[in-house]
């Protein structure tokens, strides 16, 4: 059995090539993914991008930002609150707000709610079947292991997206700005694509020691995680029953040893 595993209810599942090479636990059982909300939302975005509804350079949010800066938490906007307190570009501010902010132009752009866009540009097209985004697109998504890990395979090999944004997604924008990894710590720099956190060579880290520099993904503060390695065709989504905290912080990067050491025996 791949480990360490806690006592608690968790479920994961890796996936190669978008097939399942191993999973753990009741991977249907559908659990709150907090912040793993994120990238879903904003890949529901680019496909509203890619089909011309709006562009990466249009204004919102505080003055001077642009849908480019909210997905990358380089607009100045804080945790949560309208109020900017940087000016655009010169720090990375994880930003709750700025998803929120992006809702509302994605909202408008595409003529429903998120929670229709995403079901209908995401949801439905991977088979998440169960997975939902009730309320802010920042932290409300709710998926099984199952579920997340359609979406990873998707952000391994990309079919909703097309190639050229996908590429672009998981580079760094503006890559010089240095931030804060929730629960982490601060690195510099901190690299940020469109909606999606790149591995880069931060340190601690949730991803795996070896982890390429080129992983993408997010975790969320219910203690779920995504990740894909587009090199490897890979993809984990990590689910569970008890908020991040301190068996997640001590062990996320020892499981991912695990998780990738198998993914690269199947690669």
């Amino acid at each position: 059995m791949i480990g360490p595993l806690p006592s608690f209810d968790v479920a994961l599942v890796l996936r190669v090539g978008g097939d399942v090479v191993y999973s753990h636990g009741d991977v249907g059982r559908v659990f709150p993914i907090a912040s793993v909300t994120k990238p879903i939302v904003a890949w529901s975005l680019l496909v509203a991008v890619d089909r011309g509804l709006l562009s990466l350079d249009d204004c919102a949010g505080p003055e001077g930002a642009t849908v480019r800066h909210l997905l990358a938490h380089a607009s100045g906007l804080p945790f949560e609150g309208r109020g900017p307190v940087a000016a655009p570009e010169k720090r990375r501010i994880y930003s709750n707000e700025g998803f929120d902010v992006l809702g509302e132009v994605l909202a408008q752009a595409t003529g429903v709610s998120v929670a229709q866009w995403v079901r209908q540009e995401v949801f439905e097209p991977l088979g998440m079947g169960a997975a939902d985004v009730p309320g802010s697109p920042a932290h409300s998504g709710v998926a099984s292991a199952s579920d997340v890990s359609l979406f990873g395979a998707e952000l391994a090999c990309p079919t909703l997206v097309s190639a050229p944004l996908a590429a672009l997604a998981g580079i760094s924008q503006f890559p010089a700005l240095a931030g804060v990894v929730p629960g982490y710590g601060r690195c510099n720099p901190c690299p940020w694509g469109l909606g999606l956190e790149i591995r880069g060579e931060k340190v601690p880290h949730w991803t795996a020691p070896d982890a390429s520099p080129r992983t993408i993904g997010h975790f969320g503060q219910s203690g779920s995680f995504v990740w894909a390695d587009r090199d490897l065709g890979a993809a984990v989504a990590f689910v569970g029953a008890e908020p991040f905290g301190l068996w997640h912080h001590e062990n996320w990067s020892a499981l991912n040893s695990e998780l990738l050491r198998l993914a690269r025996e199947h690669a």
